[in-house]
Order: C-alpha cells, then structure tokens, then sequence
C-alpha cells in the first residue's frame, strides 16, 4: 500500500484531465459535489453512490464510557456519526486486485 492521501486539488486535476474543463471549471464542481453530499448527510439523509457505496448517518446514545488512563467512568453523550458502507462492486474491485498469495498485481514476477 501506497498510503498516499487523495486531496481535493488531486480531484480536482483528475476532472481537469479527464473531462478538459478549466481548472477553475473543474475545481467548482468538484466543490459543488462536496457540498451537496455534504448537505445531505447534515441533513440526515443518506447518500448513495451506485457502485462506489452508501454514505449513512447513524444516532448513537448516550453510554458510559471509561478514561483509559484514570480507569475513571464518564458518560458520552448521544450523538450523531456518519459511516460509509461500501458497495458490492467497490468490495470486488478492491480485492480482485489482490491475488492468492496477498500479492498485489501490478506486481510482475
């Protein structure tokens, strides 16, 4: 794994690239996209992108949870989190990169 972390501007470009609108062009609707799925998941609904996954808002209630130094009890209000399930498709694609052996294959040999 390269561990390399896609950015906004990296996004962007890939849109540049591949779509050859301006840079400007591209970066406002990468942008666009952001804030619409944003705004939905605000607003509790969720967001589901055929073949890539779901994006969910879920409640958590309230709990007692523990200070791992002190081994003190304190309570964590409820609250909301967003989670991301991945699709079927994304599932495959991302494991039928690898082989067997857990080699990737774009490794030659």
């Amino acid at each position: 794994m390269s561990g390399k972390t896609v950015t906004r501007a990296d996004l962007c470009e890939a849109v540049y690239q591949k779509l050859g609108l301006s840079r400007t062009e591209s970066a406002d609707l990468v942008e666009s996209v952001l804030d619409e799925i944003s705004a939905c998941i605000v607003r509790g609904e969720s967001v589901k992108l055929s073949s890539f996954g779901s994006f969910l808002v879920r409640s958590k209630g309230e709990r007692v949870g523990r200070n791992p130094k002190t081994g003190e009890e304190v309570p964590i209000a409820p609250r909301r989190v967003m989670v991301f399930k991945p699709s079927n498709v994304l599932k495959q694609r991302i494991n039928g990169s690898l082989v067997p052996n857990g080699h990737d294959t774009s490794e030659d040999e």
